[in-house]
């Protein structure tokens, strides 16, 4: 167990797989109260189990954020309750991805992926942010993606959402910056839980195979990132996005 964020609360959404789930348990190896949020009671209920069987601290709180302010406001209040009436970092990791054609989007769609990637992010920060404000410090984490910036051929309308995510990010260190509350975004590459998983989806792969890296991360390196910019390791980073992507967006892709 660490100490970076000893005595720290907080609440990291779509936290019952994949990359929320990583940052949940370091965030908790590293001395944090922990909210796992999720839809599925039973996937959230064993996360929880395994932070406690470790050494940490951590609980459950059910969410179905589906754009609404009223279960982004649910949320908040479910997790300031268990966290003793405080939250020090946000993280607003919970998103979908339909890979879908800019034809195939009908009105459903297009306002189920801005409700989940843009929507309750936007309205949760609402409901956490101020008090932050008010105490004059805390820390909110986005979860941007390499697709903002670097156009596939598929997926135009999630790649849209996290524009607008990355958006949000430098407008929020505007607003809330100056009042101690640093705002930060993480922006993945492909991340995959295992080599299994990995050689399942050979054609997201291909998108890394060129790449300095040279094929998928796993979600422990989004984690150490979330961390960083949680942490007093970061106090001087403000309104940042930072690639996680084994070299996606920095470096030119050249045949192999």
């Amino acid at each position: 167990m660490g100490t970076r964020l000893q005595n720290k609360t907080a609440l990291v959404t779509g936290s019952t797989s994949n990359l929320g789930k990583a940052i949940a348990q370091r965030f908790a190896d590293e001395g944090a109260h922990v909210i796992v949020s999720g839809r599925d009671l039973e996937r959230g209920t064993a996360i929880v189990d395994e932070i406690r069987s470790a050494g940490g601290t951590a609980d459950f709180v059910r969410a179905d954020l589906d754009g609404s302010s009223a279960a982004s406001q649910k949320l908040a209040a479910e997790a300031l309750e268990l966290l003793g009436g405080r939250i020090d970092i946000l993280v607003n990791n919970a998103g979908i991805f339909p890979g879908s054609t800019t034809a195939s989007v009908d009105d459903a769609m297009f306002d189920q992926v801005y409700g989940v990637n843009v929507k309750a992010p936007f309205f949760l920060t609402a409901a956490i942010a101020p008090a932050m404000v008010e105490r004059g410090d805390g820390v909110i984490i986005n979860m941007g993606s390499w697709v903002a910036r670097l156009g596939i051929p598929v997926g135009a309308l999630y790649a849209s959402t996290k524009g607008a995510v990355e958006t949000l990010t430098r407008a929020w260190s505007a607003e809330f910056g100056g009042s101690g509350v640093r705002v930060n975004a993480i922006s993945p590459g492909v991340v995959r839980e295992s080599d299994e998983i990995a050689a399942a989806t050979p054609a997201s792969e291909q998108l890394m195979r060129s790449t300095p890296h040279g094929a998928s991360g796993r979600p422990d390196s989004i984690a150490a990132a979330a961390l960083y910019l949680a942490s007093d390791d970061a106090a001087f980073v403000h309104g940042t996005v930072i690639d996680v992507d084994g070299g996606r967006i920095g470096v030119a892709v050249t045949a192999r």
